[in-house]
């Protein structure tokens, strides 16, 4: 007999189920997927069958039984970074509810062609515009979130920290900052939109702001040791800042004060606790969500001003400053 349960290595078929459990294969398949036509007895014997032979229908032959639900492409840029989990958490629970499945992939292990033919609508949130196939998925429903520009026929979620800036740049003048360090990613020209975001708030208050491109490997400090406050690129950054300042003995908030960007959940469990320009990730997956769906079902436009969404960040003063 068939099955692996019989003796046979290979996996269990169809066909298999239905000879030992004496039916035909399409009453297998009723069994399988629960559909009306066959009696209890018949579909309880099928599936005893079916467990005896470890047989598990595969997930394009029950698509053809039963049409599957939407899926929606989630792509983060980076899924060490604990930035992008927060996100994806988020919108796996709330596209779930909505009742659409979620395939999550990083750019740089999904072609754009074959990530674009599995989905019916993408969630790009990569720091660029999401480009997919137009021969192969012209009309497919794209939402890019904090990319520099939005792409004509995609909707456009922009995070927005240059308010929270300015608070953060106000709160650290207040309390006598006076040589700022602005750690911008290494590798750059020019320093990146939100180090001159920074730059010129603190001109503004009449203080200029040193901008370090900052490779994680070296300390910043070599390069700035008189500094009196430090704004990190990003949260995990401002944690590295906190452990060097540590082991060089030097005080936070009382020589120097720290801030990070994004407000991710584990800097409130760092000490001292993190102050940073934190987004609410509930409102950024709620709102790149459901525009994203609008796109898909017909309700909002592409390239249309509606297809076009912010979410601002706020200066959360914590400890470091």
């Amino acid at each position: 007999m068939a099955g692996p349960a019989r003796g046979v290595t290979r996996p269990a078929t169809i066909v298999d189920v239905a000879r030992v459990a004496g039916v035909s294969r399409q009453t297998v398949t009723r069994a399988v997927n629960d559909m009306p036509g066959i009696s209890t007895a018949t579909r309880e014997r099928v599936l005893a069958a079916a467990r005896e032979l470890h047989y598990h229908p595969s997930r394009f032959g029950r698509g053809l039984v039963k049409p599957s639900g939407r899926t929606l492409g989630l792509l983060v840029a980076d899924l060490t970074n604990p930035y992008y989990p927060e996100l994806a958490a988020t919108v796996l629970r709330m596209a779930g509810e909505a009742g659409w499945d979620v395939v999550l992939a990083e750019p740089s292990t999904s072609g754009a062609g074959d990530f674009a033919a599995g989905v019916d609508a993408v969630l790009s949130f990569t720091g660029r515009p999401f480009v997919g196939p137009a021969a192969g998925a012209p009309n497919l429903p794209v939402v890019d979130v904090d990319a520099p520009e939005p792409s004509p026929g995609h909707g456009h979620v922009t995070l927005d920290m240059a308010p929270a800036v300015e608070d953060a740049v106000a709160h650290l003048t207040a309390r006598g900052v006076r040589r700022p360090v602005v750690l911008d990613r290494p590798g750059r020209a020019t320093p990146s939109a939100r180090a001159e975001l920074f730059t010129t708030a603190f001109a503004r208050r009449g203080t200029s702001a040193v901008v370090v491109a900052h490779d994680v490997a070296a300390p910043w400090t070599a390069t700035t040791p008189t500094a009196d406050a430090v704004v990190a690129f990003n949260d995990l950054v401002a944690f590295g800042v906190l452990r060097e300042l540590r082991l060089a003995g030097v005080e936070v908030p009382g020589q120097v004060r720290v801030l990070g960007i994004d407000g991710l959940s584990v800097g409130r469990y760092v000490t001292p606790r993190l102050s940073t320009l934190a987004l609410d990730m509930t409102e950024v997956a709620r709102t790149a969500l459901d525009l994203v769906l609008g796109i898909a079902d017909g309700r909002t436009a592409p390239g249309t001003p509606d297809a076009s969404r912010r979410v601002v960040h706020r200066f959360v003063a914590a400890e470091t400053t």
